[in-house]
């Protein structure tokens, strides 16, 4: 399944089971000799929720949390009738979802809005993210400032401003005015790594089109170029609204298409929407 074509495989642990799931991750993920794709995600059962999703990289780290991941985990509980339908969920700004559901992550119990169509499949999904992480240690970025907003870091010889926001996994914005004179193959891998990030973090480069308009890029942690980070979009618009570049309520352009993005001020959760698609199913012989 895939999120604007950040894809991953899917395996269903209510009836498999999985021993070393880094070692599957790294073999499925490998687009030349696996099924490929931008990692492994397992659907679990859990006490406290109706699944818990698990994420591997495609390097077999494991994450904290996936966006677009998380919208195809509810798809996916959902067609397959994995658990009973959820309550009627409304959500502020977001209007009323018929069907709701609880996934627990890496970050904690989130709750989701599920779009139904005629046919009964789950089109689009929106997802309460859950109130952004802004202070530095908690990130985490070993620098000696509150919050990280506008800080300068110096990549490759070059300096770059950063606003760094957690999502439940660690994100450095860069805002510029040109996505296309970015390397992002270059200074991703160095931005993952820097020792600014002792866990590592997800670099996105922003364009700001308007109040309530970006593009972006990303380079994600263990994974490398993707066409789509749902994390990285909510911590886009929260660091564009931190730093008067952009509203709260955002539509992010990724290269694999668009999210609809708001840091509601009611709750000052963000909210996350868009598509799922199921892609294939088959049987990996081991």
């Amino acid at each position: 399944m895939h999120g604007l074509g950040n894809d991953y495989v899917y395996v269903n642990c209510f009836s498999e089971q999985i021993k070393d799931a880094a070692s599957l991750a790294k073999r499925v993920s490998n687009r030349h000799t696996g099924i490929g794709a931008d990692g492994l995600i397992l659907i679990c059962p859990a006490d406290s929720a109706h699944v818990r999703m698990r994420i591997f990289n495609a390097d077999g780290s494991e994450a904290e949390m996936c966006g677009n991941g998380i919208r195809c985990v509810a798809k996916y509980v959902y067609e397959h009738h994995l658990s009973a339908r959820g309550d009627e969920l409304s959500i502020p700004g977001q209007g009323t979802f018929e069907n709701s559901l609880q996934i627990e992550t890496g970050r904690g119990v989130l709750t989701l809005g599920l779009e139904i169509d005629e046919y009964d499949k789950v089109g689009r999904v929106c997802v309460n993210m859950g109130v952004p992480v802004l202070r530095a240690s908690d990130i985490p970025v070993a620098m000696g400032c509150e919050r990280v907003v506008d800080e300068s870091i110096e990549v490759a010889g070059e300096r770059f401003l950063m606003t760094c926001v957690s999502m439940g996994n660690p994100h450095a914005v860069f805002f510029c005015d040109d996505l296309n004179e970015t390397q992002l193959c270059r200074v991703g891998p160095l931005i993952e790594h820097h020792e600014l990030f002792p866990n590592r973090i997800n670099a996105h480069f922003v364009k700001v089109h308007g109040p309530a308009e970006i593009s972006m890029r990303t380079w994600e942690r263990g994974s490398g170029i993707t066409l789509a980070c749902g994390t990285g979009a909510c911590a886009s618009v929260v660091a564009g609204a931190l730093t008067g570049r952009c509203g709260r309520n955002v539509l992010a352009h990724l290269p694999g298409g668009d999210l609809e993005i708001n840091w509601c001020e009611q709750d000052n959760c963000v909210y996350m929407t868009g598509p799922a698609v199921e892609v294939f199913t088959g049987d990996w012989p081991g």
